[in-house]
């Protein structure tokens, strides 16, 4: 139990108000996770501010609050207590409840395969001692808050602690050092993390935890790490080395055998020797945490063959090489706990020791985060590791796709590479397309917020067994690993654009194919993400712009069919061959020179035939396409696949949309007649497709819907459809201007009173909208807040007066949803007197697409 009284003691807190209970059951830090006797933490961080969510944590049973500043609603009945800063006071009292209780610490370092040797060393210590360790409570966190959330259940009984002392920023880890006071420090691998500016930098950190110990204490350190065995020398305490199959280890495993249900090995030990031990977790990486374990019990007097055997009955824990019974009698290795360059190399070389042409190797990988200028380089190592044995490949994620593209280019056929950019349509690919079988071993891995565990899951033969994935780590305004490093951003959701595409397949039948347009970046969204889900959920075809953008989609490695809608110069003609790129053609002297260009090229070009029915761009007249036509049979090097018009007011108009549909099916009827075919042809946009099936011929071209985005008012996408896009920002600067004040540039607003506001860090350089009307209002705490004055190049404010406690770091929504509250495309095209296409796509190439 927490006490409230050491809490105060410790952290040096001042009661507000009258207290309420004085003993809490456990801390909390996430307001929706808050459950009865909770004392709730307002953690305030560059991401945001838990102060904003103490009436809800309340709401949800907390009865007490630990805060800078006292909360604006009634506190009868709880304790409230004040402190400088939330985190440090929960680290003051971590340190006190140690000490009052004279436990000892184990502390473990670096940042790879904590948990699991965490894990290992209680096992280890449990045969002996009561022991509490960071696993048990507080795993889905991350960062020094682990430290006392573990320490919430630590009772008089207790003899042993060991905690993570992960130190995720430089400085982390003499705070967290000076709090715990360990007595045992541990470090296996170092690992990589983008807080920090080298690996030497880490190294220096971790040896921070070196450097507190004792004489009297034991630092383990992994002898195989040249990083890590150069730290032997930062420390008073003695020192004893792991390693495996190496000489000069105080403690080694050798003979080691690798198996698809345990790792066997042999241990060396002061000269002797412990022969045929083994353990249920899987790979060689992992010994390093058997090892540690061993180490750390020699300092606790537990005999090495105690050790040993209760090692053979600990289980893998959740999401770390945690094997499950698949789906068709695969194995699932589910190691979707998290992910870094270390970790999914040693994970592969598990894979291929445990699969062979019998046993098909099948990796499905999710973005690895937080490595900073190191991604590309290490996605694309872990690209060309798999291409060497892996037999299916499947990516989800933007940055996992670079792991993807770099097994293509190792050679990897693509027909046994998959990039996809969600969860659904990676586990979609493997349940109803990958053929798994009892023979398939299945590698599932990714960093947290890749939520990879959804795809295990997906694949589980049983779904009881679902309690036995990892619970995802907290994605809150304390997690330090998510911050934003950018001052503004879009979020896509491509689940989303997954949907709408579904939707639209099912809308528009199996017999009309889906072209999905994805001109202008998507619309916005990022045209490789949303081009490779689309083809997933069921379009046939492609649609851009122009050849650049074709091209920028044949370089990512898609090699659907893809459809230029507008012009192509005759001197892209020979790369629109070579890339198997279909083009526009609406000019008999243009298609001359397609056809020359294309003769040169040595090959054919696939073309569709764009009619003018009524529209007055790009296109031949209908009365002039029999003549038209009759010009083409000359033209041996152009290929006529399609034919299609496009409409002028879908969206507005059905009656002159049905004079379109008859001019082009009226066009159509002698060409047919003089035995011209046509694999595709199309008119509808998205509008047309939503209403009028008259217009969907065998295809459609759809961009807008796919999106999430209505094409009018009179025509709204159904039900189901899902927005795609949001835009935010965080707050740069709050402050209060006194009455009077002016407020931007040329002094347009003018405060009546004294007005609170909040400056952001977007403005028009960004397509934050400037003139003649910005956007009108924005979304903080999930209130609406007017922009006041005029909008900058990178900068604007708002007002914020009637929403309390607006901290900087808040989050802010430009277009999207937040809490009760949504700001649509639609409504701030009426704003800015455009349509929300407009909206959508004049958001600038500098705000990055997550």
């Amino acid at each position: 139990m927490i006490s409230l009284y050491d809490i105060l003691e410790a952290a040096n807190g001042q009661p507000f108000g009258e207290p309420g209970p004085q003993l809490f059951n456990d801390f909390c830090i996430d307001a929706r996770l808050a459950s009865d006797s909770n004392l709730y933490v307002a953690i305030k961080t560059e991401r945001g501010d838990g102060h904003q969510f103490m009436r809800e944590a309340v709401e949800n049973g907390a009865t007490g609050i630990v805060c800078v500043r006292p909360p604006d609603f009634d506190t009868e009945g709880l304790s409230i207590i004040i402190v400088k800063d939330p985190l440090a006071a929960l680290l003051s009292w971590s340190h006190y409840v140690l000490g009052t209780l004279g436990v000892q610490v184990v502390g473990v370092g670096g940042l790879v395969n904590n948990s699991v040797t965490i894990e290992t060393i209680r096992t280890v210590l449990g045969t002996r001692y009561k022991v509490l360790s960071g696993n048990e409570e507080g795993s889905n966190l991350v960062g020094s808050v682990k430290i006392p959330m573990a320490l919430a259940k630590l009772t008089p009984e207790h003899r042993v602690v060991v905690l993570d002392l992960e130190a995720l920023h430089p400085g982390d880890m003499g705070d967290i050092v000076g709090a715990v006071r360990p007595h045992v420090g541990v470090i296996t691998q170092m690992g990589y993390l983008d807080t920090y500016d080298s690996p030497e930098q880490i190294a220096d950190e971790n040896a921070l935890l070196l450097d507190y110990l004792s004489p009297t204490g034991l630092a383990v350190l992994n002898y195989d790490d040249d990083q890590v065995r150069g730290l032997t020398g930062r420390t008073r305490a003695r020192v004893m080395t792991i390693g495996s199959e190496v000489f000069g280890a105080d403690i080694g495993a050798y003979n080691i055998v690798v198996g698809p249900t345990g790792t066997g090995f042999d241990v060396r030990y002061e000269g002797g020797r412990h022969i045929g031990r083994w353990t249920p977790l899987l790979g060689k990486h992992q010994l390093y945490s058997i090892l540690a374990a061993l180490a750390v019990g020699t300092y606790f007097d537990v005999p090495m063959p105690d050790a040993l055997k209760a090692l053979t009955e600990m289980q893998p824990l959740p999401g770390r090489m945690k094997p499950l019974n698949g789906v068709n009698g695969c194995l699932l290795i589910d190691d979707s706990y998290d992910a870094d360059p270390q970790s999914t190399l040693a994970a592969l070389e598990w894979l291929q020791a445990v699969t062979d042409e019998e046993h098909r190797a099948i990796f499905v990988l999710g973005d690895m985060d937080n490595l900073g200028a190191t991604s590309q380089r290490s996605h694309r190592a872990i690209g060309q590791r798999a291409s060497e044995f892996v037999r299916l490949f499947i990516t989800e994620g933007t940055d996992a796709a670079v792991a993807g593209r770099a097994a293509l280019d190792q050679g990897m056929d693509s027909r046994d590479v998959r990039i996809t950019y969600s969860v659904q349509d990676a586990a979609g690919y493997l349940v109803n397309a990958a053929g798994l079988t009892a023979s398939d071993v299945v590698l599932i891995k990714g960093s947290p917020s890749a939520r990879m565990e959804l795809v295990t899951q997906a694949l589980l033969a049983d779904p009881q067994y679902t309690e036995l994935l990892p619970r995802p780590q907290l994605l809150t305004s304390f997690d330090y690993r998510l911050r934003s490093s950018q001052p503004s951003w879009l979020e896509i959701d491509l689940d989303a654009v997954a949907n709408n595409v579904r939707a639209i397949k099912a809308h528009i039948g199996d017999q009309v194919a889906l072209f999905a347009v994805v001109k202008s970046d998507a619309y916005g969204h990022g045209a490789v993400a949303v081009a490779r889900t689309a083809m997933l959920n069921g379009a046939e075809y492609l649609a851009v712009s122009n050849i650049n953008e074709a091209m920028e989609l044949r370089d990512a490695g898609i090699d659907t069919p893809i459809l230029v809608l507008s012009f192509t110069p005759p001197q892209a003609i020979r790369q629109a061959v070579r890339q198997r790129i279909t083009v526009s053609v609406y000019d008999l002297e243009l298609a001359r020179a397609y056809d020359r260009a294309a003769r040169e090229a040595g090959g054919k070009l696939l073309a569709h035939i764009k009619m003018d029915s009524g529209m007055g761009r790009l296109g031949i007249l209908a009365s002039e396409a029999v003549p038209f036509f009759r010009h083409m049979l000359k033209m041996e090097h152009v290929e006529i696949e399609g034919i299609y018009t496009h409409y002028s007011m879908a969206d507005e108009n059905p009656v002159y949309t049905n004079i379109q549909t008859n001019v082009f099916r009226d066009a159509l009827a002698p060409l047919r007649a003089a035995g011209y075919s046509f694999r595709y042809v199309h008119a509808a946009n998205s509008a047309a497709m939503l209403a009028s099936r008259d217009s969907h011929f065998n295809a459609v071209r759809v961009g807008l819907a796919m999106y999430g985005l209505s094409p009018s008012d009179g025509v709204r996408v159904p039900d189901g459809f899902r927005a795609a896009m949001t835009w935010k920002t965080i707050v740069a600067q709050v402050k209060t201007l006194p009455p009077g004040h002016p407020v931007g540039y040329g002094n347009t607003y003018l405060t009546r009173g004294e007005e609170r506001i909040a400056v952001l860090p977007v403005g028009y350089a960004d397509g934050f909208r400037r003139a003649p009307h910005n956007w009108g209002q924005v979304l903080v705490h999930g209130q609406h807040a007017p922009v006041i004055g005029r909008v900058s190049m990178e900068k604007t404010v708002i007002s914020v007066a009637h929403i309390p406690n607006v901290s900087v770091g808040d989050e802010v929504v430009l277009l999207g949803a937040q809490g009760q509250n949504r700001i649509t495309a639609e409504e701030i095209a009426r704003r800015l007197g455009t349509i929300n296409y407009e909206v959508v796509t004049s958001i600038l190439p500098r705000v990055p697409r997550r």
